[in-house]
């Protein structure tokens, strides 16, 4: 990712939040029809955030636990990021159960794990890109790591270093479970993206 300060004023941040409102939407209902559950939806936060940061947000929320996790890279209209969606064994687990798929089935469960991942990141790229009249790009979806300590998924070799970073957390309804879903936007993305959802303001 390309290495310039970044600005984030309040007017854009509430923007941000009100266009990804719309987006998790649809991202939610479609996850909720493959798992026949309800999705919780959240408040999705919206930060500049620097690498080491993203690295410790990532190793809290995984705790002690192992993980699953996929990422997925996109680009369009001089625009560009990548996506992460990421879960626990214990949230992996829940996913199975309302999947239907048997415990020991690990390919049965990198589908349904990438089936997850294409949903909420393909929806929420689209729903919010949509919004701003721009059109991304989706790379073929890549699984960092599959039952490994987050450790072995972070890449100190990254080249950016500051990101504007889009946390939503998913919740099943009656059940423990966190899906995590981090889209990250290049420090040359910000100002087209504030640029576009200007018009929006006006």
């Amino acid at each position: 990712m390309a290495d310039q300060e970044l600005i984030l004023d309040e007017d854009s941040r509430d923007l941000y939040q009100e266009l990804l409102n719309v987006a998790m939407g649809r991202a939610a209902d479609m996850l909720a029809r493959l798992l026949n559950t309800f999705i919780e939806l959240p408040i999705p936060k919206v930060n500049l955030i620097a690498r080491s940061e993203l690295d410790m947000a990532l190793a809290s929320a995984a705790g002690k636990k192992n993980v699953s996790a996929v990422c997925q890279g996109f680009m369009g209209d001089a625009i560009s990021g990548e996506a992460l969606l990421l879960l626990t064994d214990a949230d992996i687990n829940d996913l199975i159960t309302l999947g239907g798929i048997g415990d020991q089935d690990s390919r049965n469960e990198l589908e349904l794990l990438m089936d997850t991942a294409n949903i909420l990141i393909g929806a929420c790229l689209k729903g919010f890109s949509e919004q701003l009249d721009i059109h991304l790009t989706q790379s073929q979806p890549e699984v960092l790591g599959h039952h490994q300590p987050i450790e072995r998924l972070l890449n100190p070799q990254t080249s950016w270093t500051q990101a504007l970073a889009i946390e939503i957390r998913y919740r099943l309804e009656n059940r423990a479970a966190n899906i995590e879903l981090l889209l990250l936007f290049t420090s040359g993305s910000l100002e087209i993206i504030n640029n576009k959802a200007q018009y929006l303001l006006e």
